[in-house]
C-alpha cells in the first residue's frame, strides 16, 4: 500500500477500505465508515509531527481553517480531505480578516516553535532552526536570513562578493523593520501553493512551516509568489488589523528569507530574485 494501513488505522481507529495515490508523497484513503482522509508521507526526521504540530496551533487561534489532524506517526501524517472550490473575491476578503485575526493570535518568542513543535524543523526540503528571540531585525537577520546567505555562498549559487550586499541589509534591519511589532502567529510558508480554496466558500491552510515571526512576513510570501484575489485578502486583512505605514517599501526585506530558501534549493535564479530585493530595500 502507498499508506499504510496499520498507521491509518491507528490514527484514525478505522480500518482502511480502499486508496488512491495523488502524488509521490499524498494518498486519498477511504475508510469503512466512508469518510475520507489524506495520508502524507514527509520527507525528514521530525517532519510529519512539526507539521502536525504547526496545524494544531494555527487550528488553536481559532481563526483560519485547517483541515482535521487525526495524528501523525514516524513519516506519516494523515488529516481529513477537503474538497477544492474555486477562488472568490468574498472568500479572500474573509481570508484576509481571517489570517490578520490569526497573526494577532501571537506567539511567545520571534522563532518559538508551535508547542510539541521541534526546535529543528524545516521549510519546504530547507531546514529551518526555530530558535526563539526578542528582537525582530536581529532573529531575523541571524535566523531567517544569513543561515540561508551561507548556504547558498556555500553551494555557489551566490557568489561571495554579491552576499556583501545582503550582509549590509541585515546591518541595517533595525532602520528598515518599521515599528516595533509583537511576535504574531505565521503559518510561516504561506505561499499560494499552501491556500486551499475549498468547496464550502472558505480557505484552508496547509503545509506550514509555524513559528513566531513578523505579520508582514507571511503577507510578503503571499505577494512572491501571487495569489488569486490578493488585493482583496490585503483589503480585509487592513480592516482587522491595519499594517503600520510604510508596509509596501518592506516587502522585499520579508521576501529576502523566501527567497534565499529557494536560492538554496533551485538556485541561481532565486539568488538573482534575493540580491534584486536586497539592493532594492537599501536604496529605497
Amino acid at each position: 500500500m502507498t499508506a499504510r494501513p496499520d498507521v491509518v488505522a491507528r490514527l484514525t481507529g478505522r480500518s482502511v477500505r480502499g486508496e488512491k495515490p495523488l502524488s509521490g508523497a499524498l494518498t486519498e484513503v477511504t475508510l469503512d465508515d466512508g469518510r475520507v482522509v489524506v495520508v502524507k508521507r514527509c520527507e525528514g526526521p521530525g517532519a510529519a509531527r512539526a507539521e502536525a504540530a504547526g496545524l494544531r496551533w494555527l487550528a488553536g487561534a481559532g481563526t483560519v481553517r485547517v483541515p482535521v489532524v487525526h495524528g501523525d506517526e514516524g513519516a506519516w501524517l494523515v488529516l481529513d480531505r477537503v474538497a477544492r472550490g474555486r477562488p472568490s473575491r468574498e472568500a479572500a476578503v474573509r481570508f484576509g480578516r481571517d489570517l490578520a485575526a490569526l497573526h494577532a493570535a501571537g506567539a511567545p518568542a520571534f522563532g518559538a516553535p508551535p508547542p510539541g513543535g521541534p526546535a529543528d524543523a524545516s521549510i519546504g526540503l530547507a531546514p529551518m532552526r526555530n530558535e526563539p528571540g526578542t528582537d525582530w531585525p536581529g532573529w531575523f537577520a541571524a535566523q531567517r536570513v544569513l543561515p540561508y546567505l551561507r548556504r547558498a555562498v556555500d553551494r555557489g549559487t551566490v557568489r561571495p562578493g554579491e552576499a556583501a550586499v545582503v550582509e549590509r541589509l541585515c546591518e541595517r534591519l533595525p532602520e528598515l523593520a518599521g515599528p516595533p511589532e509583537p511576535p504574531a502567529r505565521l503559518h510561516g510558508d504561506l505561499w499560494s501553493g499552501n491556500v486551499l480554496w475549498a468547496a464550502d466558500g472558505d480557505v484552508r491552510l496547509i503545509d506550514p512551516a509555524a513559528h513566531g515571526g513578523h505579520r508582514e512576513t507571511d503577507l510578503a510570501m503571499l505577494r512572491l509568489f501571487g495569489c488569486p484575489h490578493l488585493e482583496a485578502v490585503l483589503d480585509g486583512y487592513q480592516e482587522v488589523a491595519p499594517l503600520a505605514d510604510g508596509w509596501p517599501r518592506r516587502v522585499g526585506v520579508h521576501q529576502l528569507f523566501p527567497l534565499l530558501v529557494h536560492a538554496v534549493l533551485f538556485g541561481r535564479g532565486y539568488a538573482e530574485q534575493a540580491l534584486s530585493v536586497a539592493r532594492s530595500a537599501l536604496t529605497g
